[in-house]
Formats: C-alpha cells, structure tokens, sequence
C-alpha cells in the first residue's frame, strides 16, 4: 500500500505568485525535485489534480499539464482507476538523494580522444572574435553592396520556393560551381571543369577535407614557416604531423624540406601571395614543387586565400594551371572577397577524387547553406561580382597609399616599409 504524500507535498511546494516563473514551472521544478532527492519515493500516490489545485489555489489545469509533462518525462506513472504515483527509480540512481560524493578526478587530457587533445591544443578558438582594423583577410564590410544582395536573396527565395528548404545538391548548387569554374579559368589560369569544383563552408572546411580524404594519423605534412596557422592547425587536430618548411626569396624552400623529411605526404602553400611575409612563388620554385610532388606521390594544397586582390599588373596564375599530374587540391574562399559571416568556399580536385571529396563533405555536413549559394551564383552570372571585385581593388589601392604615406610620415626611422 502505498503512503499518504498530500502532507509531504504540500510542505515541498511553495508557490511565489510574484515571481515571473509561471505558476506551472514553479510546480514541475518542485515536483521534480522533490523525486530526484528521495522525498518522493518511487510508489508514492500523489494528490489527485483536483485536490491539489484547491490546496495550492491554481487552476486544475496547470496540475493536469504538470503530471503530464512529468509522466511523459518518466518521473511520474499513472493507472487508471488508481492515480498518479512516483516512477520505479531506484533510490541509488538518484542524484539529489544524498551529499555528492567525491568523484575521481580525471586530468581534462584524460576524458579526451588523442584527436581531442590534438584540437585542443591548436589554440584555435584564440583568432575568434569581432572584426577590428588590420585584422588579415576580412573585407572593407563598409563597400558592400547591401541593397543589390537583398534583392539577389529575395530573388532565389521567391523563384526557388520550397526548393531551397532541402540540403541541396551534393557538392553545390550546379550553378555556383560552373560560375566559379568560369571565373577561375578566366580570372587565376585554373584549369577545371565545373564538377570538378566543390562548394564548402569556407576554406577552412576546405583544409579540413583535405585531410581528412587523403591523410592518415601520422602523416608528415610540410607547412611553409612563418605560415597561415589555420592549415596547420587542420593538419595536426587530424593527427597529421606538420612539418615547418622556411621560406626563402622564391617560395617554400625544397631543399630545406628535403633535409627534414624527403617524402611528405601533403605540401600546404600559399604560392600567390605567402601568408604573411606576402612573396610570390616563383615559376622556378613552382616548376620545381609539381615536378618534386609527382615524384614523391605527395599532394599539393594551394591555398589561394587572396588572389583578387592585386594592386599592379595581372593577379598571378594559380599553380593549380601549371599542374599536369594532377596532384595539386586548389582552395579560395569568398569569405575573405565579400563578408566573413557568408561561409562560403570552394575547392577544386583531381577529377578521379571528386567523389572521395563529395562523400568525405556529406558525412561531415550534408553540404553548405544553399539560399547563399543560389544568390551568389546570379551574382557572379550578372556580372555583380566581377564589378565588386574591381571596386575594391580601387579602394584597397587608396587605403594601402594612404597607410604607407601615413606611416613614412610619422614612423620615419622607426621603420621601413616595404
């Protein structure tokens, strides 16, 4: 026979009208409580709705919701005919029943995986924060046309519809990837067809990709030193094992990685533009890397994180179109082009690794939001994009004299800029 709890309930809850918790909540906690620490066992009968509404002085409705929300839950059980008791929980289960005792203390290293300890250990999280001046990569958020994206937006919205509410084409919106193959080809020398290019969130995902597909634990990687740590830090959360290259008055130096390790499995660069010392790769040391890669089987990364941006001449071709043995993965971001928040990147691989790539993606996310790639791809088909492109290379330009004006005329003898 189960015991009378009325009493015990009763002298539990205790109701604060005044407070902006609604009533219901108030009791469900309580009840709840009241469980978990034992002063409820488990067979208990508790007070039919309607007493318990006229003792407390709420509606029966809010103590019909409460036990049914904690039926649901498993805290409470009801049988018609019978009443609402308390759950079989065994009482050395329950967590509030008695003083926590003292757990074992694990070292934080302890609970995690090796890959867990290797991300941890990246740092990474540190380069996360607000937009400020001089920061590398983010664009002048200030020149966006604001107004022509709204409309490209509401634009694939109303003529795509319930479309746009699936994941989207595997590997992107087909679109996109023809619209980016076009102006890769015209724009960086790369030689691709549109199913070739993949749409990812951003380079990051790019990288991590990369890794993922063609690298396993252990894997000797070169990164060029000083380089971009993003990269780097990829290749080591996934277990690779980077290896510092330095860099010289032509790009990375071979024969200084050759010294370190003759036979690595990845080479991640930044040949257009190297992040941060800014030199470009020669066609010597570029000529010298493809030939070095297919000799050795390894894989080129080239990270071409901002190649639109060139203030004299021609943007330099990508290494990516010299590429004959098809070793080289090429990866851009229009993060860095347009605003930060649009996670929107691309790679473009061998044709024979295309599905790897595209699996490798959808275990991972099931693709990239697909209302940006829609409007993205009609801004680069109306010519949006390339106009952008120009305008900003405009008004870099003016910025980047008035900075080195500004620092020759008030940091004279403190440094050189180059």
């Amino acid at each position: 026979m189960t015991k009378p709890v009325k009493g015990v309930l009763l002298d539990m809850v205790g109701l604060d009208r005044a407070s902006s918790t609604p009533l219901y909540l108030q009791l469900d906690h309580q009840i709840r409580r009241a469980v978990l620490s034992g002063a409820l066992a488990r067979g208990d009968r508790l007070p039919a709705t309607r007493q318990l509404a006229l003792d407390l002085g709420v509606s029966r409705v809010t103590v019909q919701n409460t036990y049914d929300q904690l039926i649901a839950e498993g805290y409470l059980t009801a049988t018609t005919g019978s009443g609402t008791f308390v759950a079989e929980i065994p009482v050395e289960t329950l967590p509030l029943s008695s003083p926590p005792s003292s757990p074992r203390r694990h070292r934080p290293e302890e609970r995690l995986s090796r890959r867990g300890r290797d991300i941890s250990q990246t740092g990474a999280t540190t380069r996360i924060g607000m937009t400020r001046p001089f920061r590398p990569g983010v664009p002048a958020a200030d020149l966006f046309p604001l107004h022509a994206w709204s409309r490209l937006c509401t634009s694939a919205l109303t003529g795509m519809g319930r479309e746009l509410f699936g994941y989207g084409p595997i590997g992107g919106h087909p679109p996109l990837r023809k619209a980016i193959a076009t102006h890769l080809g015209t724009a960086r020398g790369v030689n691709c067809d549109p199913s070739q290019v993949i749409v990812t969130s951003g380079a990051q995902q790019a990288f991590a990709l990369s890794a993922l597909a063609l690298l396993d634990r252990g894997d000797v990687a070169w990164g060029e030193h000083p380089g971009p740590p993003a990269g780097r830090d990829v290749l080591t959360a996934l277990g690779a094992t980077p290896i510092p290259v330095p860099i010289d008055s032509e790009g990375l130096d071979l024969n200084a990685g050759r010294v370190v390790e003759e036979n690595p499995k990845l080479i991640f660069v930044t040949p257009s533009r190297q992040h941060p010392l800014g030199i470009t790769m020669s066609l010597r040391r570029r000529l010298e890397l493809l030939k070095f890669a297919e000799d050795c089987g390894a894989w080129i990364l080239e990270d071409d994180y901002d190649s639109e941006f060139r203030f004299s001449g021609r943007p330099l071709p990508a290494l990516q179109g010299l590429d004959r043995a098809a070793r080289v993965i090429y990866t851009g971001s229009f993060s860095k082009v347009l605003y930060p928040s649009l996670r929107i990147g691309y790679m473009v691989v061998p044709p024979d690794l295309v599905d790897t790539f595209v699996a490798t993606q959808t275990l991972l996310s099931h693709g990239t939001s697909y209302l940006p790639q829609v409007a993205l791809s009609q801004f680069m088909e109306d010519g949006g994009f390339a106009t952008h492109i120009r305008r900003m290379r405009v008004a870099y330009g003016e910025r980047q004299s008035l900075l080195i004006d500004s620092l020759r005329k008030h940091a004279s003898g403190l440094l050189e800029v180059q």
